[in-house]
């Protein structure tokens, strides 16, 4: 007997409660929780399993939080409401001897920032208490996480160069949207780009490093250097890794409303006075954006996202090796409602707390998902929607 608790009730937290209700010999109770009740009893009636409970939790309430996980008891929390709420969630789970996974680290709600060293400080705290954490468990970071350590345990001595892509191949017909929280996603991916080389961080402008990367099935896509959290614990966890990177497709008439958006002071993320109240453009631009949850019924494509890796094979050979997964749109919103986007980072989740659950990765303390066993998850990985392909000695175009 098993009970998980999922905060966050958007387009990822639609997945994994999809994905937890289909694997009911692992997760024999399931509850909904977050700020707005109704979208969880919606997500629940969608579903249709009666093991399904719901409720209402405001997640920067630490109190809230203590109450809730006292009402429920649950085994593990799956952590897809907002980066800013990583913190008081890990507290809370710490107050009521709970274990926790998450898909995104944390970051302050005034500074995009993205770093570990906020939950990393965590680790004493929950070895303590004999609970496991299990931070960036979604596909990037996350598969890309295992992929890494699979690729290690089964093809290299050495791994010494490491990029990952990112390609969203697909069409949803709106003439801008974003493929997850509006306000995180314009948050990242408007900073300084970053990547590791021969031990040091280099900062690059933000989308100024860019090429053509072919993508399986998809074909040549233009793809940019960006700065993505996993490459800090990778890069720690892998110390024969020379250079780290993280590559990220973006279309151009996406790229123009992003540079409109920025022009006109839309992507400020500090407070302004608007009629005598305090307002965020940012969050204000997502208030009227199209809402990620809604964009499945019409998307069109697949993405493609897989680590290309390079260094020395186990017979201290020269390898190249590319690892990915192609996921569908259509395919997933018939599953589950929802766009790929969503589904490539709820369908990991489970898989995550279906390791914990299932004694696999049960290790107390602060952990990233590379610093597991990468098998039993990968097994379930194709087992669950998400099909993996290996390419060995393939020009990697990076």
């Amino acid at each position: 007997m098993a009970k998980v608790l999922i905060i966050g009730a958007g387009g990822v937290g639609t997945v994994v409660a999809h994905k937890c209700a289909q694997n009911p010999q692992v997760f024999t109770e399931i509850v909904l929780a977050s700020r707005t009740r109704s979208k969880c009893e919606a997500i629940a009636r969608a579903i249709g399993s009666d093991n399904i409970t719901t409720d209402s939790v405001d997640a920067d309430s630490v109190p809230q939080l203590v109450e809730l996980f006292k009402r429920h008891n649950p085994d593990i929390v799956i952590n897809v409401a907002l980066p800013y709420q990583d913190l008081t969630i890990m507290d809370a789970c710490l107050e009521c001897g709970v274990n926790y996974l998450d898909t995104a680290n944390y970051e302050p709600k005034d500074e995009a920032h993205f770093e570990y060293s906020w939950q990393w400080a965590y680790k004493e705290k929950f070895e303590k208490a004999g609970l496991t954490a299990i931070l960036g468990c979604g596909f990037d970071p996350g598969v890309s996480g295992v992929f890494t350590a699979y690729a290690a345990k089964h093809h290299f001595s050495e791994m010494e160069y490491l990029d990952i892509v990112d390609c969203n191949a697909g069409n949803h017909g709106k003439a801008f949207a974003t493929n997850f929280n509006p306000e995180i996603n314009i948050r990242e991916i408007t900073q300084n780009g970053r990547y590791y080389q021969d031990g040091k961080w280099v900062t690059t402008g933000p989308l100024e490093i860019h090429k053509p990367l072919t993508y399986p099935n998809i074909g040549a896509r233009e793809s940019y250097l960006l700065y993505h959290e996993e490459l800090e614990s990778l890069v720690k966890n892998y110390p024969s890794i020379k250079r780290a990177r993280f590559w990220m497709t973006f279309g151009q008439e996406y790229l123009t409303h992003l540079r409109v958006i920025q022009n006109i002071g839309m992507a400020r993320i500090d407070e302004i006075d608007y009629n005598g109240m305090k307002i965020v453009p940012l969050q204000f631009l997502k208030a009227v954006l199209p809402n990620p949850q809604d964009l499945g019924e019409n998307y069109h494509g697949e993405t493609s996202i897989g680590c290309r890796i390079s260094g020395v094979d186990k017979k201290g050979e020269h390898l190249t090796y590319y690892i990915y997964n192609n996921c569908s749109h259509e395919e997933a919103y018939r599953e589950t409602g929802m766009q790929a986007v969503s589904y490539t980072t709820g369908v990991p989740a489970m898989i995550g707390a279906m390791m914990f659950l299932t004694g696999k990765w049960n290790k107390p303390g602060v952990h990233n998902v590379e610093e597991f066993d990468p098998d039993p998850f990968m097994e379930q990985l194709s087992l669950q929607g998400l099909p993996w392909h290996e390419v060995l000695n393939l020009d990697l175009e990076v």
